[in-house]
C-alpha cells in the first residue's frame, strides 16, 4: 500500500509539472494575478470607480468563468477529467463559499485594521489545524520566520481597529473556513490523484452554481442594493470581465502553489501580495507610504526569505534522515535471537543439548 501511495504521489508531481508551470512561475503567477485583480476589483468596487459592490455576486462570476475555462479545457483535450466523489466536492465548495461569505461578513462588520488582523491569524490556524489534522510539526526556525512575517505585515497594515462581537464571530467563521478551504485543497488533491486544474474545474461548477443563487441575497443583506438595479455601463462591464480573467489564473496558480507545497507555505509567501499592493498603491494612486509602511514591509520579506530557508533546510534534514534511516539495520534483539535459534536448530543443536 506505502508503495502504490509513493507511486501515486510521484505521478501527481509528474503531471504537474507536464503542465509547464515551474515552481517559480507558479508563485509568480500566484502574485501578478491576485495584485492585478485588486487593483481591478478596486476601480469596479470603489465609489470613484464604477461603484459596482456586489461582492458575492462578482465572484460567483469569477467561478462561473473559471468553471467555463475548465470545461472547455477538458472538451479540446488539454486537461483530463478525473472522477472526484460529489460528497467530497460538495463538502469542499460548501466549506470556500462560507469563507467568501466569511470574509465578505468580516470586511463590512470590523474595521479595517481588525479585518487585517483576522486575516493575520490565518497563518497559525492553518498550522494549528495541520497539526492537529496531518500531524504536521515546524521547526524553530520555521516557527521565528512565519512570527517575523506576521510582525511586519501587521505593522504596515493594521491601523485603527475596532471590535465588535458580530463582527468579531464573522472573522472567526472567516478565518477558520479559509484555513480549513486551503487546507483541503492538497488534502483532496492527494486523495484523489487528480492536478491542480483537473480539481478546480470539478469545484467551480459547484461554486458558480451556489454563489449564483445566494450571491444576490447575500450582497443585498450587505450593502441594501439589488443587483439587478445595477447600471451597466461599458467600462464597468469591461472591468468586470478583466476581473474574471484574472480570476481564473487566480484560482489555478492557488491550486498549483498548494498542492506543491503547502497551504502554511502558501499564506506566508502569499503576503508578498501585501506588500506588491502597498508599492503599487503608492507608485499608481499616491497612497501615503510612511516609515512604518516601509519598516513593516522589509520585515514581512525578510521573514518570508528566512521561512523559504527554513523550509528547505527542513527537508534537506529530513531526507538526510531518510538515508541514514534505510542504511541502518533492520533487524531488532528478538529478529536477532531468533536467527540465532534457526542457525542452531539448522545445525541440529538445541537448547535441550
Amino acid at each position: 500500500m506505502n508503495s502504490l501511495k509513493g507511486m501515486s504521489d510521484k505521478s501527481d508531481k509528474k503531471d504537474e509539472k507536464k503542465s509547464g508551470v515551474t515552481d517559480m512561475g507558479a508563485w509568480a503567477m500566484n502574485i501578478i494575478s491576485s495584485v492585478g485583480i485588486i487593483m481591478a476589483n478596486k476601480q469596479v468596487m470603489s465609489r470613484s470607480g464604477y461603484n459596482y459592490r456586489f461582492a458575492t455576486s462578482l465572484t460567483a462570476f469569477h467561478f462561473s468563468v473559471t468553471a467555463g475555462v475548465g470545461y472547455l479545457s477538458s472538451a479540446l483535450g488539454y486537461s483530463v477529467s478525473k472522477h472526484v466523489p460529489f460528497n467530497d466536492l460538495f463538502l469542499f465548495s460548501l466549506v470556500s463559499n462560507t469563507s467568501i461569505v466569511g470574509m465578505n461578513l468580516s470586511l463590512m462588520l470590523n474595521s479595517v485594521g481588525f479585518y487585517q488582523i483576522a486575516k493575520l491569524s490565518m497563518i497559525p490556524t492553518v498550522c494549528v489545524l495541520e497539526w492537529l489534522l496531518h500531524g504536521k510539526t515546524y521547526t524553530r526556525e520555521m516557527k521565528i520566520s512565519v512570527f517575523v512575517v506576521m510582525i511586519g505585515v501587521g505593522v504596515c497594515t493594521v491601523t485603527d481597529v475596532n471590535v465588535n462581537f458580530k463582527g468579531f464571530m464573522a472573522a472567526l467563521i472567516a478565518v477558520l473556513s479559509t484555513s480549513l478551504q486551503q487546507i483541503y485543497i492538497g488534502a483532496l488533491q492527494k486523495k484523489h490523484s487528480c492536478g491542480s486544474f483537473e480539481l478546480l474545474s470539478k469545484t467551480a461548477p459547484i461554486q458558480a452554481a451556489s454563489l449564483l443563487l445566494i450571491g444576490p441575497f447575500v450582497d443585498y443583506m450587505l450593502i441594501g442594493e439589488n443587483l439587478l438595479s445595477y447600471s451597466y455601463s461599458t467600462g464597468a462591464i469591461l472591468f468586470i470581465l478583466l476581473s474574471c480573467t484574472l480570476a481564473v489564473f487566480c484560482n489555478v496558480s492557488q491550486y498549483l502553489c498548494i498542492g506543491r507545497f503547502s497551504a502554511v507555505t502558501f499564506q506566508v509567501l502569499g503576503h508578498m501580495k501585501t506588500v506588491c499592493v502597498l508599492l503599487l498603491g503608492w507608485v499608481l494612486f499616491d497612497s501615503a507610504l510612511t516609515g512604518k509602511n516601509m519598516m513593516g514591509m522589509f520585515m514581512a520579506v525578510v521573514g518570508m526569505i528566512t521561512y523559504s530557508w527554513a523550509v528547505e533546510v527542513a527537508k534537506a534534514t529530513a531526507a538526510k534522515m531518510a538515508i541514514t534511516k534505510a542504511k541502518e539495520p533492520s533487524f531488532r534483539e528478538e529478529d536477532v535471537s531468533l536467527l540465532k535459534t534457526g542457525a542452531d536448530l539448522e545445525y541440529g543443536k538445541s537448547d535441550k543439548e
